[in-house]
């Protein structure tokens, strides 16, 4: 497919942060600076994750009360509907907009308040995926996530664990993990991005349905196997990745290898303001690098519809976009 065809394309995602997302013309109407896209954007000269993650500096300042989280709710949908995306797993940290004029509650209702007018304007359905992250404590994410509970199906989804994967590893969270799925809550998890292969496997054990990246798996074929077996949705973020270098070289990513495994992938972007990138970008880029087909596209399309979070009915008119 050409580039219009690409953009023309029903698109999901199911993998891409609110902040990390949030248009530049939204950022300088909120916060009245005059920002440059550098200060927001990451490029392929980003040496790590830690230094990715600093470009969310300025579009948290814009997440600090209901009004700033209700504009990047509809901010967000505004821009996806622009390629054609149907459906979007939202996610952000409501910890991160939480102070003593703003509790949890609030955060989160603020933001579906903003999904939920994009999506009457722009017809883009979604959801809600709350992320606990890895330098909170315990006990601060356990309450995050508790009173995110009583959103479930209401607009919240599911859990994910995000931030520095590196220092702080998976086995630091089975015990919040083990508490989410007592709460019947599902959960995507961020493994393998920059980290152990060994936090990919601890993910899945504790009961993940989802791997955010996933990269580290590349050098392992028995988590490849638990993956393949287990059903799990497998987030790849290409762009994002060769950027905080999830792997060295763009001809070592294996985008090939997952895919012939039979893996259940599909093509997110991470953070479409920081990475500078859309779905259609990211579909550019595999077919261009790794050779992707059309028919594989479809398939990866398929795939997000399969392990999204999304309930019956709206999969069974998500997969009537793809029939031929």
């Amino acid at each position: 497919m050409d580039y219009e065809l690409l953009r023309n394309l029903p698109k999901l995602e199911l993998h891409c942060h609110l902040d990390g997302s949030l248009s530049l013309e939204f950022l300088k109407e909120r916060l009245r600076q005059d920002i440059s896209l550098s200060q927001i954007q990451a490029g392929w000269e980003c040496k790590n994750l830690a230094e990715y993650l600093q470009k969310f500096d300025l579009p948290l300042l814009a997440m600090q009360n209901e009004e700033g989280l209700k504009g990047a709710g509809y901010d967000l949908i505004r821009s996806v509907s622009k390629e054609n995306v149907k459906y979007i797993e939202v996610r952000f940290a409501p910890l991160l907009s939480v102070h003593e004029n703003l509790g949890t509650k609030q955060v989160i209702e603020s933001v579906l308040q903003g999904l939920e007018q994009g999506k009457k304007e722009f017809q883009v359905e979604y959801n809600v995926i709350v992320c606990a992250m890895r330098h909170h404590s315990l006990e601060d994410n356990l309450h995050m996530i508790r009173q995110a509970r009583e959103f479930l199906g209401e607009g919240v989804c599911a859990v994910d664990l995000a931030g520095d994967e590196a220092a702080y590893p998976m086995e630091g969270f089975l015990e919040l993990f083990r508490e989410v799925k007592k709460m019947g809550m599902p959960f995507t998890i961020h493994a393998g991005e920059c980290g152990s292969a060994k936090n990919i496997k601890e993910a899945v054990e504790v009961g993940a349905s989802r791997i955010g990246h996933g990269i580290a798996m590349r050098e392992d074929p028995e988590i490849r196997c638990l993956c393949r077996e287990r059903q799990i949705g497998i987030e790849m973020c290409p762009v994002s990745n060769l950027q905080t270098k999830a792997v060295p070289d763009r001809r070592e990513y294996p985008m090939n290898l997952f895919l012939g495994e039979g893996l259940l992938v599909t093509v997110n972007t991470d953070n479409r303001t920081v990475s500078g990138t859309t779905v259609t970008d990211e579909l550019k880029f595999i077919q261009k690098n790794y050779g992707i087909k059309d028919e594989e596209i479809f398939r990866m399309m398929k795939n997000a519809v399969e392990v999204s979070f999304a309930d019956e009915a709206v999969k069974d008119r998500l997969l009537r976009l793809y029939e031929i």
